[in-house]
Parts: structure tokens; sequence; C-alpha cells
């Protein structure tokens, strides 16, 4: 079956679905409508959306098919007049399945009063006869106790059953087998290696920091922090994502990619819903900062770019990064951010072309912007990366156990309130050059000496010419 082309509008009485269908026979279009779920039929196509609120058919609903263009307008009322349909803009949320029904987290039943029994004596009574009973005697009465059945208790949790040497990776580890012929492509930014498909956590997030350590480099960050004229430019470029003042609206290229993305739901537990939100930053961070240096005009390199900078596709190693996890699983902890920023900062002064602390500063600020905007812009960024990896030959991988689902999962289930909760505390968050674990302080110090010692030199010179000169006659 194909999803067609669709868009979705209100009025203050119904909702208008406008699907594109071209060739086809009007005649055996099925339509169905089951409170918030809509299903349209239409060989060889098949449409099925789930709205926020409940929507019928009756009189005032109806079905167009235009042949000459094409477009199969569809026009439901809503169950109550004047309600607003939210997020009619996100496509890949109105295709999300229906998300199932969650167990309670906490009991239903709720005790009001309770009385003690007057038989308190009794019991005494009897836990007194029951200590001078033999061991079978004991056995006898705990069986009678139990309805004659044997007693069990609860064994101790086994831990996770491993059945095979690969492990998972990518989005809520959803994924494997993808770099299980790694060692035949050109992936410059692997850092696994061959082991990419059995590595621990443990052992992916060892091979990151090694690796990190070995491509920093004291002389280059010094040669970037002395001569920065290009680097000023590069901070001071407006990001037209966070600058600009148009109403928001997807356009026909993104609402096509949304079309094709995966249909799934996501059954994360809070922690890795609280995981997958420090994730995203390290997403941004690497698109702001490939967005900053390149102008928003992409090069051959910019998905090298991206794919080195996130330590979730180089080294399958996302977040947490903080020794101490959270203890509170809503909100953001100072420190876990700050370990998640610290690790982009060390990839962006490590591995690209332009390595300046105040340049990751600047790309900071950026995802701050990003995230005040809400999940639409989130989401715009998210397809501009899928864009950029799909059409690279090697690092489309990331695409596909990454950016693919982030995509689904922001549009249908992240939330503005946490995002703009989530922006708060990275905008209030302190960075310190210490925080990177490089002495970055010191060697810009050693720099600006240099920079003294040599302007000084240079005067001397000067002095030393004039003197040799000839006295003018």
């Amino acid at each position: 079956m194909i999803t067609p082309r669709f868009s979705c509008s209100q009025t203050e009485t119904s909702v208008i679905i406008t699907i594109y269908c071209p060739s086809v026979r009007a005649s055996d279009v099925e339509i169905n409508v089951d409170e918030t779920l809509f299903s349209v039929h239409i060989n060889p196509y098949f449409l099925r959306l789930n709205f926020s609120h409940p929507l019928t058919e009756d009189d005032a609903s109806s079905a167009v098919y235009d042949p000459s263009t094409g477009y199969l307008t569809v026009t439901l009322t809503k169950e109550v007049p004047g309600q607003e349909f939210k997020d009619l803009d996100l496509l890949a949320k109105l295709l999300a399945p229906r998300p199932s029904k969650s167990t309670p987290a906490e009991p239903v039943i709720e005790v009001l009063d309770s009385q003690e029994a007057d038989s308190v004596d009794a019991d005494e009574e009897l836990a007194t006869r029951t200590q001078n009973l033999s061991l079978e005697q004991q056995e006898i009465l705990e069986a009678a106790e139990n309805d004659w059945q044997l007693p069990q208790t609860v064994p101790e949790p086994l831990p996770p059953l491993q059945t095979s040497v690969e492990r998972r990776y990518g989005f809520l580890d959803m994924h494997s087998g993808y770099f299980r012929h790694v060692e035949h492509t050109e992936n410059e930014v692997n850092e696994l290696g061959t082991d990419a498909e059995t590595c621990s956590p443990q052992e992916r997030r060892s091979r990151r920091l090694k690796r990190e350590e070995e491509k920093w480099d004291e002389e280059y960050y010094m040669a970037d922090y002395a001569d920065d004229e290009y680097i000023r430019e590069l901070i001071a470029w407006p990001n037209p994502h966070t600058t600009s003042t148009e109403e928001f609206q997807y356009t026909e290229k993104e609402n096509l990619v949304m079309l094709r993305l995966p249909r799934k739901e996501y059954l994360a537990t809070p922690a890795q819903i609280h995981n997958l939100y420090l994730t995203l930053l390290t997403l941004l961070f690497a698109y702001a900062y490939e967005t900053r240096t390149t102008q928003h005009d992409p090069t051959p390199e910019s998905a090298w770019t991206l794919s080195s900078l996130t330590p979730a596709f180089s080294a399958l190693d996302p977040p947490p990064y903080s020794p101490t996890p959270a203890s509170d699983l809503s909100e953001f902890s100072e420190a876990e951010l700050a370990a998640t920023f610290a690790t982009s900062y060390r990839r962006s002064l490590a591995f690209p072309l332009y390595r300046s602390f105040a340049l990751a500063e600047a790309c900071r600020a950026d995802v701050t912007a990003l995230l005040a905007r809400g999940k639409r812009v989130v989401t715009r960024a998210l397809l501009e990366m899928k864009d950029i990896l799909d059409h690279h030959d090697v690092y489309y991988v990331y695409s596909k156990i990454w950016v693919d689902d982030f995509c689904v999962w922001t549009l249908a289930y992240a939330d503005d309130d946490v995002l703009a909760k989530l922006a708060a505390a990275v905008r209030g968050l302190q960075m310190k050059k210490a925080m990177i674990g490089w002495d970055l302080e010191q060697l810009e110090a050693l720099t600006r000496d240099d920079a003294e010692r040599s302007a000084d030199s240079d005067d001397e010179s000067e002095d030393e010419i004039e003197r040799m000169l000839p006295a003018p006659l």
C-alpha cells in the first residue's frame, strides 16, 4: 500500500483532510471513522490518522473527489463543536500508531480508614501456641493458612540474558547488524572498529575517551585561538532558524520526508525518556556547529562533521555521561547537563576544522534557541540532519539508527513544556574550561604571552632599523 500525500485543516465545527490520490476510481473509496481514528482505503492508497479528539460521520460530513486534480477532500464533524485540534501540521504525529493504554504507575485503590480487629489477645495466644509446635506441625499450620498450597517466595531478579555476542545500539537500543561489515566500508568516524557490533557500553565509552585524547592537538587549538578572525565571523553569523520572525510552516519537501518516516510506537521508560532528551542535546549541538561553520550551506564534509561531533554516532555512546544518575527524572540537573555538553565541547575541540571554545559556546546558545522554539523547529533541524546523512554513501546508517526515530519521537512524544524547561536549564548553565579536561586556560595564556613577546620583538626590530639608517642631510 502507498501512503498518499495529505494535509489537514479545521473549521469551528469540522476537520478537513485533503488527500492526493490521482487516477483512482472514486466509487472504490472506503472511509472509516472510529472516534479519534480515521482511515481511508482506495487502491493502491491507504491512509490511517490518529487525531487528538473524536470525530463523527453525520449529515454534515462529506467526501468529494476531483478527478482533474486528483485530490480527495474528506470533511468530518467534530464531536465537540469549537474544540481545537492541535498539531494538525505534524504529519508524522498523525501517522503514528495509537498509543497503548499504560498501566498506572501507582495503586488505584486508596485506603481511607482502617480499624484494629478485636481479637488481638487471641492472635497473641495463637502466636504463643505456634512457637511451641514442632517443625512438622508448623509446616502443616502454614500450609493450612495458605489454603493447603506450598508457600512460595519471589525469586531474586536474574541479570539480563545475553544470548548473542552482538550488542544492540541506536535509538532505545532497537538496532543491530548495521556494522557487521564495517571493515569493508570507508567509515572514518567509527571509533569501535570491527568490534562495533560486540562492544559493551562500558567499552564504547572507554574507546571514545581514548580516541578524543588521541585527536586532541594543543598546537592546533593555540593556532586557532591566536588567529580567530574568521571564527569571530562565524560566531557573529545569525542562524535563520533562531532569528526568523516568520510564521512557522513546513515545506512541501519536509512534509514528503515525514510521510516516509517509520511508524512506530515507542514504549520508553521514564529513565529512557530522560536520556533521550539528553541525547537530543548532543544531536542539536552537532547540527548547530555544522550549520554555523557552513553558514547553512552544507558541504561534502557536512555528514562527516555531524557524525564526528555526535558521540552516539561515532562511538554508539549516548548520554547520560554524568557519574551520578538523576534522582528526579522529571528534572535536568546542572551536573548531567554539564557532563553532556562537556562531551560535545571536547569533540568540537578535537575533530573538526575550527576548534574554539567561544565557537562551542555559540553552538550551545543555538541549541538553547532551537529548544525554546519548540518541537516543530527542533524537528526541522533533525530533518536537515537526516537529509545530509541520507545523501552520504556511508554515514546514512546513522540516520537509520538514530535520526529517523528521533524525528518521529520528537513529533509524536516530545513535550514542548519539557523542551522549554530544558532550554531554560541550558541557558543558565555555566560551562567552564576546566570541565573539558584539557588545560585550555593555560594554553590560552601561553598564546597571549607569545603574542605580546612577538609584538615587543617587532618594536625592537623597528627601532634597530631606524638607528642603522644614515642621518638625513
